[in-house]
Order: structure tokens, then sequence, then C-alpha cells
């Protein structure tokens, strides 16, 4: 059913976008920005949620349900920066009939360039490497120098293979992995003779196989902690473990203690389960390369997440479904 238009809505941005991102935001609707990079509180969230029809709010924000019972009957719309949104209670939004967008596509190559740097980082020891150059106790080349393993002629495993896994195993593919995968569903044959993909129906067994392990799945209830303790202990010493998805979709404890008791080679992550708090036990392995969660912080990126953004509230407030709308599958 049409929803009626809204002339120039009330926009609350919780985030600082990008400079054109805001300009045109303020040109199109009753815009308030956050002017500084830090996030806004929780009184200030329950403040905006009050006083606004469209909120755009990012993965730092926790938009639960009882954030949104507070919202009253004027928020009609959260316009989500971003592609992930298991920030946001979803079934508390529809009960409020309150419509959830997200800007899916935008992020993925970067994403996916991110993902192929870390299996690239790992195995070779980059991060290792760079430390040693940089703390002046680097004695110059020699055979057994910062040996590492080279990635032609491994087994990458894919779990989930949207867009994103995808992306991953074309990249991986032209530097000679074999691509094995698992996902709720199986690709077309067309799509896996492209990328040389093999789909594995039993997770489980697929852990066995595979030298590095990749996450390209969304948080939700039925991939938090997939790759749990009894998961990990499937994956063989020699494995390596890249984690650019989600940090919930992984026991960040157990990863830790198989790091730790050398039942895992190394492991590349760009995420972590209790952002920005950082287990301290991972600072102290040197086979494990971590970065701030910047698998999508290009520029280009950022503002195709902002016009994404704003194609969405433009399309709702003109009384048609937005584009990006979320829709039931994503519980």
């Amino acid at each position: 059913m049409a929803q009626p238009r809204v002339s120039r809505p009330r926009v609350i941005v919780t985030r600082k976008l990008p400079d054109a991102v805001e300009q045109r935001m303020v040109e199109l609707f009753d815009t308030v920005l956050n002017p500084v990079e830090e996030g806004i509180d929780r009184a200030a969230l329950v403040a905006a949620v009050q006083d606004c029809d469209v909120l755009v709010p990012s993965v730092t924000d926790s938009i639960d349900a009882e954030l949104i019972a507070a919202a009253g009957e004027r928020l009609k719309l959260i316009a989500n920066f971003g592609a992930g949104v298991n920030h946001i209670d979803l079934r508390a939004a529809r009960a409020q009939g309150i419509v959830v967008t997200n800007t899916p596509g935008v992020l993925t190559e970067d994403t996916a360039d991110m993902t192929m740097a870390l299996i690239l980082a790992v195995p070779r020891r980059l991060a290792e490497g760079e430390k040693l150059v940089r703390s002046g106790q680097w004695k110059g080349w020699s055979p057994g120098g910062m040996l590492g393993h080279r990635i032609g002629g491994k087994k990458l495993g894919i779990v989930g293979m949207g867009r994103i896994g995808q992306a991953v195993a074309r990249r991986a593919r032209a530097f000679g992995l074999s691509i094995h995968y698992h996902n709720r569903h199986r690709l077309p044959e067309a799509v896996e003779a492209e990328l040389g993909a093999t789909f594995h129906p039993d997770l489980d067994a697929m852990l066995g196989e595979i030298d590095i392990l990749t996450i390209h799945t969304p948080l939700n209830d039925e991939s938090r902690d997939l790759i749990d303790a009894r998961r990990i202990g499937l994956l063989g010493p020699h494995v390596y473990l890249i984690n650019a998805s989600r940090g919930g979709v992984v026991d960040e404890a157990a990863l830790v203690d198989a790091l730790e008791a050398g039942r895992l080679a190394g492991a590349g992550l760009d995420v972590w389960r209790f952002e920005p708090q950082i287990d301290p036990r991972l600072l102290a392995l040197p086979n494990v390369v971590m970065t701030p969660h910047m698998g999508s912080a290009t520029f280009e990126g950022r503002q195709a997440t902002g016009e994404k953004v704003i194609a969405n509230i433009r399309f709702w407030a003109d009384g048609h479904r937005p584009p990006d709308q979320v829709l039931e599958g994503w519980m």
C-alpha cells in the first residue's frame, strides 16, 4: 500500500558523513547533522527518534526494541548508512510500522579487496615484516628470514557466497586458490563454473578440507557464533582464518584459545566482537593481522553509501517503496 508523501521530512543523522552527502541532505530535507566524528550517546539517540521522521544511523548505533518503542508515532523510516542491519531490531521496527532500508552492493568490491589483502598478509607475514623493518632490528636478507607460506594451490573455504563472497572468489582464483564454499543455497551451475567453485552443503565437512577460511555472512540469529569452538576445532593447525564480516559470527574467545595453543596457523581480522575493545591476548599474537573495521573504508564507498541513503529517503518521502527496503528474509 502506498504511503502518503512527506514534502520535507525531518532527518537526523547520527554520524559525520562525507561533506557532499551532508550538503545534498541539507538541500533536500530538514536535516540535523552530527558535526563530529564520534557517534551520539544513548540519551541523544532517544531524543533523536522522538524528533524526526527519518533516522540515519550506522552500525555503531544500537537501534533496539526499547529505543524503537520510545520513538512514538513520528519516526517512520530508519535509513541505515551501511549494508548490515544486525544493530537494528527489525521485528520491533515492523511491529511499529517503521520502514528500514540499507545500502547493499556499494561496498562489495572494497570489502573483497580488504579480504584479499588479509588472505595475502597473514600467510606471508606482512605485518610482522613491516614491524621488523620499523624496529630497526632487520639484519638484511637471509635464506631463512621471514619465511611464510604461498597461497597458490591452497584451498580457500568461503562461508557465505553472496555478493562479497563471490567477489572474493574471483580475486582468489586469480591468485591460484581453489574455491570451496558453504551457503544456505547453492549457486547456479553457471556461476559455479565461472568461479571454479565447489559447493559443500555440510559446513563441518568443508572446514576439515580447507587451508584458509574466510567469512562473508551477515550477523543474525542463524549466524551468531557460527564458527564456534567446536567448528574451530575442525580446522587443521595449518589453517588461517579471515574475518571481514561481523565479529559476532566467530567465537572470539575460542579463536584466541586456538591461536595461543597453536591449533590455528594465524588469523586476519577486520571486525571484532566488542568493537572497539579488542581482547588483549590477540594484541600479543604475532600471527594475527588486525585492522580497525576498515573493509569498506574508501572515499568512493562512503560517497556511494550516502547516495543510496538519500535515494531511499527520497523514494519514501515521495510515497513509494524505497529501493533498498529490508525485507523479511533478513530475519
